[in-house]
This record gives structure tokens, sequence and C-alpha cells, in this order.
């Protein structure tokens, strides 16, 4: 089976009232742990790459990686550009075999990102490739992304029918309480269903939206990775609930991060304080690769709700 695109994938979710999964590769174990979850679990995977996972392991590799992993497992998979931050960068993963691609163009005004997610939408379309695109700012620091939260704002539901209507853009990330990376909330979460919904009925029906900085940040994680010698801030994600009713709601795609980030450091961090001696990389990232796989098994299954839709 070949790579896939998303359009497919999200008339599916919305049809039947899941999400996709959108986890951020950045090596092969990650690659590994996400795409064993998911056959397991008979689910469906958007497979990211944001411009670090780009700079660190290099394009041509993440591509051969999940050619691997669509062998392995027969899945329908999507890969997909994460937060392409210009129309060189998108065209550059359009041109190189991604089948979908994100252009955030949230730091412009208005008719600014119109006018950049537009350019990005017109090369993509014509060589058959999906869009997202951003209206809103999340804040938070996750690789080449970094806002404050004082910079921060949640997307306009009165701009949103016009900004995907001028652009063509294909999908839409929003921008209504999330935030990315594990520096998270300071007090409990809080997501903004009501915008949601407001946003969802300016749009045509079934029209897919995007949540970025959904990761939970489990707590045993965060506490695992302190035991071993960390110093993780008292970080709070969002809860699974949240993202149960989100995928109900109608957003189709869910990004997944911080979430592998975390286990994947708390069971490294382990192996070298339990065995000091240790230094078969395999002994360490091995179990570092089973800690995403039950992660993801976890979002695909109880959180996402799209196991068996593969």
């Amino acid at each position: 089976m070949p790579l896939v695109g998303t359009k497919e994938m999200f008339a599916r979710a919305n049809k039947e009232g899941y999400a996709i999964g959108a986890f951020n590769v950045n090596d092969m174990e990650i690659v590994q742990g996400i795409v064993d979850a998911a056959k397991e679990e008979k689910a469906p995977l958007i497979l990211q790459v944001s411009a670090g996972a780009r700079k660190y392991a290099r394009q041509g590799y993440l591509l051969h990686l999940v050619q691997a992993a669509i062998e392995d497992s027969g899945l329908p998979i999507a890969l997909h550009l994460d937060h392409g931050e210009d129309f060189e960068v998108c065209k550059a993963c359009v041109d190189g075999g991604f089948t979908s691609v994100m252009i955030d163009a949230s730091r412009f005004d208005f008719e600014g990102n119109i006018a950049e997610t537009k350019k990005v939408v017109d090369y993509a379309h014509s060589k058959g490739i999906p869009v997202e695109a951003e209206l809103g700012k999340l804040a938070g620091v996750e690789d080449a992304v970094n806002v404050s939260a004082a910079d921060a704002s949640y997307t306009n539901p009165a701009q949103a029918a016009e900004f995907v209507k001028r652009t063509g853009c294909d999908s839409l990330a929003v921008a209504i309480g999330t935030s990315h990376g594990a520096y998270k909330f300071k007090g409990e979460a809080k997501l903004d269903f009501v915008r949601l919904g407001e946003i969802m009925k300016v749009l045509p029906a079934g029209y897919p939206l995007v949540l970025h900085g959904a990761s939970s940040v489990p707590q045993e994680l965060v506490e695992k990775c302190n035991k071993f010698g960390g110093k993780m801030p008292n970080a709070k994600g969002v809860p699974e609930d949240f993202l149960r009713k989100a995928a109900g709601m109608g957003v189709a795609k869910i990004n997944i991060d911080s979430d592998l980030r975390l286990a994947m450091t708390a069971t490294i961090r382990e192996v070298f304080v339990t065995s000091p001696g240790e230094f078969d990389p395999r002994k360490y990232l091995g179990p570092a690769r089973d800690a995403i796989k039950a992660v993801v098994k976890n979002k695909l299954k109880n959180v996402l709700g799209c196991a068996g839709k593969a």
C-alpha cells in the first residue's frame, strides 16, 4: 500500500465521529513504536515531520522509515509536514513525496496569513496534495514554534469562514485553549468548546478541524522523569475526555508529540539509573520504543476512537 492522503481519512472520521491521531516522528524507534501500536489496533495514522525533525533525521531517511512502516504494517498512513514555516519548505515536502503539508502563517496578520496560505495551496493542489493551515496562535514552545502566552490568540469564528473560502485550505488548525510543548498550563486546561461549535457552524458541513498541542502530559510520566534525575515542570496537559469530546464534535485530526517525548525520556532515564553500566543503545531504546507503543495504543483506542478504522 502506498502513502495515502488525508481527505478520505478526514471524511470518514467526521462521518463516524472519531479523530485521526497525528504523531510526530524523529527517529526509527519512534516510528516503530507508533506503527506497532496502530498495527495492533488496526488504526489509520498520520505521521508528522516537523522542521526540527527534518533537520535532525533528514527528510530522505524519514521518508524511507515511513515507507518501511507501510510495507510492514499494511496500514493507511499519511506523511504530513507539521508547521511548515514558508512556501519553500512546503514545496520541498510536496516535491519530496509528502502526502499532506501544513503551512503555518499564523505569525502574520489575517491578510498576510491568507496570502501565504493561498500560495502554498495553489502549488500543493496542482500536485494533488491537501493543505492544512492555522488561524489563531497557540502558546508554547515546540521545535520551531515559540509563542508567548501574551501573543497567543484564540481563533475568531467570524474570520474562519472567510479564511477557508479565500485560501482553499483543506483543513484548519484552530486555537481553542491547547498549547504546544510540555510547558503547558499552570492551572487546569480549559478548552473553549463553545468557540469550537461556533467555528464549525460557519464552515461547510464536515469540514475537518485540527487540534495542535493536544498531548495529555500524564503525571505518571512526569513523575517518572523526575524520579530518575529529571527536572520536569509541573505541567498540565489536555484531559483525555476533552479530546474525546472534540473528536465527537467533528475535530478530525489531533496532534500528539509531547506525550511521546515524555514516555521515551522517562524510560531511558530509568534504564540509565537502574543499570548505570549499560552502554548498548538497544537496551535503552528498545524499552523506550515499547513505552511509546503503550502511549499510542491508549490514544488510538481510548481517546481518539480510531481503533479498528484502518
